[in-house]
């Protein structure tokens, strides 16, 4: 059961499973949801990995430096002046922005006294928390307190980034020498190899092929809806509850809005103004959807409207009747000659309007909430509306309505066209049918050829959580890296049938790639072109050498002159060129008119020249030093624990249990 071997350490499942189980609760406890769906445990998952990695990683090190963190400092990071991050976040007062030291002696009090309750579980968590990021704070600090930055340091990289020149290039692309045109040897290709492993490390991986058998409606499903359609538009035609009729047959809920003639499509428009109240238009089909529409009332309504708003904010039961007592209050305020802009200054709890007197100004529909948005667009101007939201409880002055026009509220029935049971039974019998046939890879490719499917590959690591392309394919992935090179992959039941979504799924592992460095045989044609682009480096190298002008150059490599301007140190894109940072390093050590040797680039060789420089006089040398100070302790914190990271030697065996 062992899932991970961590700097010597053995990590069981069950062990790692524990602290999921632990985050998980902790999840639910903040969320106040019962259940973790399937992307949160996945993000707890990776979350309770990187934590354990850290502190199994590091644990050792701390020993060996000394660093820990007290009883005393503990108690000064929960309760003490300046409390750790997490407490700030957990305990804030949000009225306020500082710390509740109530709340949290509250809390604490609690736990410790129902140390078999959730609480405690909760603030064991924290406090472990806590500790971890103190302690890991402590080594970045030391670290840091290695590092300086000197004067000439800081006067250097000053010097590179405020001078900028202008330049002139020629270049010659390795791709105008062909490749057939450049010989390697075996031996060559071999000390290349031998020279550059470090840039071949792989990790574990799997090559699959695959084939879809997508599950779609057959004639005969669109038929069968077709006809259903068809018998419900008499009795949808003498419905009266038509929110209840449509929430029971269609696909979606019933949509209470009301459309202008263009909002609606040619057809379906031209129809609901020229028809009258409880006409149905249809069946029609929009994309894989078929559609009834009933004429339910017609509307004057603005286009936009001016308003403003007093809201008090509700998060309770209690807090609504406090709510709703105070809104009608301010409405018999206003009623009795108060300014509704003083009212809404004084009262209202919407931060963006409060200020403006409570004004919103105009909107459109499908900008507010559709409590609020109806009653601002049904209600008359000037009337005192009171309106709940999820926001809270409005009172609501309508100042002034846009254009009138007419509109229509529909009822519109539609059902998707989806494969009944006898099509999903068909399509799984095709495929059972291929893999009948398919015990290996050549005759998976035979099948493959002769049926004229659609054939499509993947390499897949141990931890990917899905394939592209295909949904919640993780179980495809893990049954990859348990197959046999050559065979079908093979399910946990035994089945070569995968099913994803709406399509099934055939697959076969073509290959195993394990980690370390690659075979040299398994990346030769990627080392060839690496050595082949050394030799045409050298060859146009030497025919642009020894040259003090470029136009002779440019001619004479059937190239042309190119500029670019403002270029320092730090450039990394060169106009003409692309991304080419030589360029630029060797433009910040020319002289103005001086010309460089030929310059080794990512696409090809350069030469280039100096024709004007400009230099920032301003000098600010302890910003300097302060920003590479920065720069520094960041590269070396995060460069320092990757490097921990692969000596700890991690053999990840997550994949096998998720």
């Amino acid at each position: 059961m062992e899932l991970a071997e961590i700097a010597g350490n053995t990590v069981s499942y069950p062990e790692f499973q524990k602290k999921v189980d632990e985050l998980s609760e902790i999840y639910k406890m903040n969320s106040g949801k019962t259940s973790v769906d399937a992307n949160t445990l996945e993000q707890i998952r990776e979350q309770t990995w990187q934590v354990m990695v850290r502190n199994l990683t590091m644990k050792e090190l701390y020993k060996k430096l000394g660093i820990a963190v007290s009883p005393n400092e503990l108690f000064d990071l929960v309760q003490g002046k300046n409390p750790h991050p997490i407490i700030q976040s957990l305990f804030r007062d949000p009225n306020t922005g500082v710390i509740n030291k109530a709340a949290l002696m509250q809390f604490l009090k609690y736990q410790q006294s129902n140390s078999a309750g959730k609480e405690h579980a909760y603030w064991l968590f924290i406090e472990n928390q806590i500790v971890e990021e103190r302690s890991f704070e402590k080594y970045n600090d030391l670290l840091s307190k290695g590092l300086y930055v000197t004067n000439e340091e800081a006067k250097d990289e000053l010097q590179g980034s405020n001078r900028q020149v202008n330049i002139q290039f020629v270049s010659k692309l390795y791709a105008s020498i062909p490749d057939n045109d450049i010989k390697v040897s075996d031996s060559e290709l071999q000390d290349y190899y031998n020279k550059h492993k470090d840039n071949y490390k792989q990790g574990d991986a799997r090559k699959i092929e695959y084939v879809s058998f997508p599950v779609v409606p057959s004639k005969s499903d669109e038929d069968k809806l077709i006809k259903w359609i068809n018998d419900i538009k008499t009795e949808f035609a003498s419905v009266t509850d038509q929110a209840a009729y449509i929430n029971i047959n269609s696909d979606k809920p019933f949509d209470p809005s009301f459309y202008k003639k263009e909002e609606l499509s040619p057809e379906l428009g031209e129809f609901a103004f020229s028809h009258n109240v409880g006409d149905i238009f249809g069946p029609y089909k929009e994309k894989d959807t078929w559609k009834l529409a009933k004429i339910l009332k017609f509307e004057d309504l603005p286009d936009s409207v001016e308003a403003r708003h007093i809201l008090i904010k509700v998060n309770s039961a209690q807090e609504a009747q406090k709510a709703s007592r105070t809104i009608d209050s301010l409405k018999m305020l206003i009623l009795k000659g108060v300014k509704f802009e003083d009212v809404a200054r004084a009262n209202s709890q919407d931060p963006g309007s409060a200020n403006n007197g409570g004004n919103l100004g105009w909107f459109r529909r499908g900008m507010m909430v559709k409590s609020f948005e109806d009653a601002a667009f049904f209600g008359k101007v000037n009337d005192l509306q009171i309106v709940n939201s999820q926001l809270g409880i409005h009172l609501l002055q309508v100042t002034n309505r846009g254009k009138v026009a007419p509109n229509v509220q529909l009822g519109i029935i539609m059902r998707a066209v989806s494969p009944s049971s006898q099509t999903y039974q068909a399509i799984y019998t095709q495929a059972s049918k291929f893999v009948s046939n398919n015990p290996d890879e050549k005759k998976f490719n035979e099948l493959v050829k002769k049926q004229g499917l659609d054939k499509k590959s993947a390499v897949l690591h141990e931890n990917d959580k899905d394939v592209a392309g295909i949904d919640n394919s993780r179980v495809l992935i893990r049954a990859a890296f348990k197959g046999n090179l050559g065979s079908m992959v093979m399910g946990t039941e035994g089945s070569p049938i995968f099913e994803m979504g709406d399509q099934f799924i055939v697959a076969v592992l073509t290959g195993i790639q394990k980690a370390g460095i690659a075979p040299f045989n398994s990346i030769k044609s990627n080392i060839e072109l690496a050595v082949k682009k050394e030799k045409k480096a050298q060859q146009l190298i030497e025919k642009m050498s020894g040259t003090n002008d470029l136009g002779a150059l440019a001619s004479k490599m059937g190239s042309t002159v190119n500029e670019a301007n403002d270029i320092n140190f730090d450039s990394y894109s060169i106009p003409g060129a692309g991304s080419e940072p030589a360029i630029a390093g060797a433009a910040s050590v020319l002289q103005v008119n001086q010309i460089s040797k030929p310059v080794q680039g990512n696409n090809g060789v350069y030469v280039v020249k100096v024709t004007a420089e400009k230099t920032n006089s301003q000098v600010d040398l302890p910003s300097e030093k302060f920003k590479l100070a920065a720069t520094m302790n960041y590269r070396a914190n995060s460069e320092a624990f990757e490097a921990l990271r692969e000596y700890a030697k991690i053999v990840d065996k997550r994949g096998k249990f998720y």
